[in-house]
This record gives C-alpha cells, structure tokens and sequence, in this order.
C-alpha cells in the first residue's frame, strides 16, 4: 500500500496542476524550492537514504509525474534488473546489477485500486500525454521550456493570484521584450476542453496595467479613514448570492464523475477503450471546470471583526508597503489580504 500524508498528496497534485498548465520540470522544482516545501529526501530521510537533502530537482519532479501508482492501483514490474560484467574479458572481476524500465507489455496493474487515489486515472494518463507530445520535439524543445521556465529572476508581484476568466486556470508569469506579462495560453489545455470554444490561442495580460490600480484601491480602501467602514463591509451580512452557483457547480461536478464512472466501469468491462477517449475528455474537462470554480468561489461562513481587525494589524501600514519598492512586502499584502484577481479578456478588465 502506498503511504503518503495529506501534505505530500497536495504536493504530488500541485506537481501535476502545475503541469498540466504547461509548467517544465525544473520550472515545478524551482518553485517548490522557492515556497519551502519539503522535497522527499528531507520530508522522509529514513526512506531515501541514498539521497541527499538537497531541495527539489527536475529529476524527483520527472519520478513523480511517470509513477503511476499515484492513481490508487498497484504496479508491478516497472523495473528489471539486469546483471552486467564489469570487465567483459574477465568474468572473474564479478558483475554490478543495473535496473531498467521495463516494456510497457511487461507491466502489470491491480484490477482494482490498492489504496486511495491521489491523482485520478484521467489526469495522469493526461499527463503522460503531454510528456509524449513535449518529447516528440526533441530535447532542444524540451530544453528550450525549461530554460524559458527557469532562467529569469524577475519577482512576479501577482504570482499565483492571476487567473484567467475564460478556463479559470491560473496564468503564468512571463518576461517579454523587457515587459511582464502574465499569460494564458491555449494549446496547454486538455484536449477537448469546453473552454477552449471561446479562448484566445494567448491570453495576454500586462503587470504594470494592472498592479497600479489594484495599489490605489487597496490604498483607499484600507486608509485609516476608511478602516472602520471596510471592516463593517467585511463582516456586513454574507450574500446568498453564492450558494446558487456552489449547489450549480457541485451539480455539475457529480455529473462529469458519474460519467467517467460509467466510462471506466465499460472499459474495465471489456469494451474497446478508444470508444471513450473523446467522451472522458470532455467529461474531464467539464469535470475540472467545476472544481475550478468550487475552489474560488467565496467562503460564506461569517467573518469575526476581531479577526479582521487583528488581519490588518498582522499587515502593518497597508499604503506604506504598496508604495514601497520592495517586492517582498508588496506581494506579502497580497496574500495576507487573500488577493485574487480573475481577468476578463472579452471586456479587457480584472474583477
């Protein structure tokens, strides 16, 4: 049985997000490095006695994203081990064992899942299909990504908190012609995705368009003046608006996992798998729309004055920061405030 705590399982479904949204492998090391987050060696020493604590490589990140057993069935004779002499002309000077990865046709899975998912069958066989496409370029282009990922030091004030309104994917930052961008781009989502009927092969939106403003409203609505007035609309009556587009949203999320149940339940049946690869794409793709908007609708529990008021306290001089030069702090009121901005590219605005 595989055994993983709850933290290393958001982990390994971060690794795969970040993926699937066209993230390289040094590129996902580099960020978990950057958010401290613990790589196996360090998180589990006794298990990876033969590594070293290092941080996170593309190496541990590649590991993760081939192991199949990540989608709750156990796999058997991934790998074969192979004897070979050390010295060809002198069988005497003994042998050393090397494991290979073994023939697809060799490998063996459970019939029924061993232990509880972490990623689901869809997402990682979706996986295994981008690395295939990336690898039919070559190792210039799979280089060329990683470079691309990797290579700059820029500080992205809005990293993470940029998502795009059409998918409801996260957009990553990019640095072009001495600008930044935060950008969206088309041939990164699933195959077949309902989103991709009115998304834009490139969603482009520019930092310094949208960080001044964001600046000015956080600086009015968090000024002194204003403080007591804000903290009142914080904690003012909670809206039902939310609860139709969360019970709409579940509706949905129930429907596209009923139906990749059935699909499944065909294939483990017998029937031909190719039948259903456009069918669980779709159902997929509605699948992950739904679980986006889930995931960022807001929270409608009531919020405690004292909370916010000890929030802003925790914050400091909320305009001192935003007019600061440093990124550090700039992006720390972001976060602490929850920020999260959602780009509309129709209208050319941010909600």
């Amino acid at each position: 049985m595989l055994a993983i705590d709850p933290d290393a399982a958001e982990v390994v479904q971060r690794i795969f997000t970040e993926y699937m949204e066209g993230v390289g492998d040094r590129a996902i090391a580099k960020g978990l490095n950057e958010d401290g987050v613990p790589c196996p060696s360090e998180r589990r020493p006794d298990q990876n006695r033969h590594r070293l604590a290092d941080g996170w490589q593309g190496s541990t990140v590649r590991s993760i994203l081939e192991n199949p057993r990540y989608t709750g069935y156990a796999i058997f004779g991934r790998w074969t081990k192979h004897e070979t002499l050390l010295t060809p002309d002198d069988v005497g000077a003994g042998h050393v064992v090397r494991f290979k990865r073994a023939a697809p046709d060799r490998v063996v899975r459970s019939r029924r899942p061993a232990h509880p998912e972490i990623v689901s069958v869809e997402a990682f066989t979706q996986a295994q299909l981008i690395r295939r496409s990336r690898a039919a370029g070559g190792l210039p282009g799979i280089a060329k990504l990683e470079r691309n990922r990797a290579a700059t030091k820029h500080t992205y004030l809005l990293k993470r908190l940029v998502r795009c309104e059409i998918c409801t994917r996260k957009m990553q930052g990019a640095a072009i012609r001495k600008g930044v961008y935060y950008r969206c781009i088309a041939r990164t989502m699933a195959p077949g995705s309902a989103a991709l009927a009115d998304h834009p092969k490139t969603v482009n939106l520019r930092e310094d368009v949208v960080v001044p403003p964001i600046n000015d409203w956080l600086c009015q609505i968090f000024a002194p003046d204003n403080r007591d007035e804000t903290v009142r609309l914080l904690t003012g009556s909670q809206d039902g608006r939310m609860d139709g587009r969360r019970a709409n949203a579940e509706k949905r999320l129930k429907g596209a996992e009923e139906k990749l149940r059935r699909h499944l339940a065909a294939i483990e049946a017998g029937v031909d798998p190719i039948n259903f690869v456009e069918p669980m794409k779709r159902a997929q793709a509605e699948r992950q729309a739904a679980i986006e908007e889930l995931k960022h609708l807001p929270d409608t529990q009531a919020v405690d004055i004292a909370e916010v008021y000890a929030m802003l306290d925790q914050l400091g001089d909320v305009t001192r920061h935003l007019n600061s030069r440093s990124p550090d702090r700039i992006t720390q009121v972001y976060r602490g405030l929850g920020l999260q901005v959602a780009y509309d590219n129709k209208k050319r605005q941010s909600l």
